[in-house]
């Protein structure tokens, strides 16, 4: 009797493939699975756990030194200074490398992110054979293969010329490289013939959903002409306008930080405008570590009623920061003077008020407060509420969206204009999100570059300012701390090891 590896969970967790609350790993008889529809959707569960970030790589958004780090910190709006003479973030300099453009192919981030991703693959590849082998809703396998094109779209972004396995039967020896336009148009073929049978259920939190697969496609085509050489901009407005008509929208800008459930990046993400998010839970499926690594860790105790001890790594430099004018209520992320919940001010363990200061004097060597602090991400009030149990201090619990409403309105404005669209048409959907930041429509003519900075003030530390760097040719410019760099670097070099296993494969160029 033929055996299949799967992961179980119980049927409340695979209805909704969200928070988990225990996986068992176990095998059973082939012909004995599949009699639910619980069971089906069971098969998923595997591959949206890869989505989910932990240590070594895993994930897209979660731990560190993985792809979140490879797309943020090699951008200007973030960054981890090597603190008090080496003796905090030195880490073999791989954070100053990241920054300034200056890696190579043995730097640790790309083999265990790249291992990541064909793991992940592996995963949709043997759920869509299953489900396809016991003629599952085909809302589950238009599922699983929206997901590997998910992870194919990474691939494609961060390395350009990749392996594309679509078999588990598929042997290491017959695996070849594919050219980036060949890569674009496997994704683009998957996302079009499988999108449409996607849930139109925006309740399907933490799942694809027809709203979430046509983001993907939009952003597929937004950076088509940086894959192929050829701009696809009006398919690019047609995948926006598929999005918008699921009846998303903007939530109210007085809850943008509520970290509950209302605001955008609290415990559980606000559905009306994230459309797909990660679903994290600090304690059984973790993590989230974007506030936690900001702050001081002073800062975190106090937060936290001394609960949690968070990092004091990452910033921005100030020209990043002063993107955000007065009354925009995004600013309010950077901080500058550490409080409590209370409001009151927290002390640094040598006592005095915690004040970060906005001037960060070198990347190589800043002190412990340099650097304004991040608290997007604010660890979430009812995981840290007073005389709270057992928590994991190395996860906050808040979810992370990977695409949202206001990044589709931003997509659209830009690819109006790129399509030789009337300004006016662009600034429609531009204001909207400015107006929600509490901000006036823009006063003039909108440009390219200006939907470049509204990116900036609306997405920062979402994992997308690289790629955005990129298709604006900002990416290889001189800025802040960071030199001037070859045009290589907008590609990852592949790993020694990768290329030492696999014949067939070829480096980057320039590596």
């Amino acid at each position: 009797m033929k055996k299949i590896t799967i992961l179980l969970c119980t049927v409340a967790v695979i209805a909704s493939c969200t928070k988990l609350d225990e996986t068992v790993y176990d095998q059973i008889p082939s012909d004995e699975y599949f009699k639910t529809e619980e069971q089906v959707k069971g098969t998923l569960t595997t591959i949206y756990d890869e989505i989910r970030g932990d240590w070594n790589g895993k994930g897209y958004m979660g731990a560190d030194r993985g792809w979140y780090d490879l797309n943020e910190i090699s951008s200007d709006e973030c960054m981890i200074p090597v603190r008090n003479g080496g003796a905090d973030w030195q880490d073999g300099g791989v954070w100053v490398q990241m920054y300034k453009h200056t890696w190579s192919p043995t730097h640790p981030f790309f083999e265990q992110t790249w291992n990541w991703l064909y793991r992940a693959i592996t995963a949709c590849n043997q759920a869509v054979e299953l489900l396809e082998e016991k003629n599952a809703n085909p809302q589950f396998i238009a599922e699983a293969k929206v997901l590997r094109a998910q992870f194919y779209y990474m691939l494609m972004d961060g390395w350009g010329n990749v392996p594309i396995v679509t078999s588990t039967k598929t042997k290491v020896t017959d695996v070849v490289q594919s050219s980036r336009a060949d890569v674009f148009a496997f994704v683009e073929k998957e996302l079009k013939e499988n999108v449409g049978n996607l849930s139109t259920n925006k309740s399907l939190y933490g799942r694809f959903t027809k709203g979430a697969g046509f983001a993907l496609l939009s952003k597929v085509y937004l950076n088509a002409a940086v894959y192929t050489g050829t701009p696809k901009w009006a398919e690019t407005i047609a995948a926006c306008d598929s999005v918008i008509a699921q009846g998303y929208s903007l939530v109210p800008g007085n809850q943008y930080f509520d970290n509950g459930s209302a605001g955008l990046f609290g415990d559980v993400c606000n559905s009306s405008e994230v459309i797909y998010a990660i679903s994290i839970d600090a304690n059984k499926n973790p993590r989230n570590i974007v506030g936690i690594r900001s702050l001081r860790f002073e800062h975190g105790k106090a937060l936290t009623f001394g609960k949690v001890s968070t990092w004091g790594g990452t910033t921005a430099h100030r020209n990043f920061i002063e993107k955000f004018q007065d009354g925009d209520i995004r600013k309010a992320q950077w901080i500058a003077v550490a409080k409590d919940r209370s409001g009151s001010p927290v002390q640094k363990d040598a006592g005095g008020d915690l004040v970060y200061n906005i001037d960060i004097p070198s990347i190589e060597n800043a002190g412990s407060f340099d650097g304004l602090r991040n608290m997007k991400f604010n660890i979430t009030a009812g995981y840290t509420a007073e005389g709270v149990g057992e928590i994991n201090t190395n996860s906050a619990n808040n979810d992370f969206p990977i695409y949202r409403y206001a990044d589709i309105l931003l997509v659209k404005a830009e690819a109006i204009l790129r399509n030789g669209g009337n300004p006016g048409d662009a600034a429609v959907y531009l204001n909207q999100v400015r107006n929600r930041a509490g901000l006036a429509d823009y006063p003039g003519t909108v440009t390219l570059e200006e939907i470049y900075d509204e990116r900036g003030r609306e997405l920062c530390w979402e994992g997308l300012r690289r790629q955005d760097m990129i298709r604006f040719d900002k990416y290889t410019l001189a800025h802040d701390f960071a030199p001037a760099c070859d045009a290589k670097y907008k590609l990852f070099p592949i790993a020694p090891n990768t290329l030492a296993n696999n014949s067939k494969l070829q480096q980057n160029p320039g590596y």
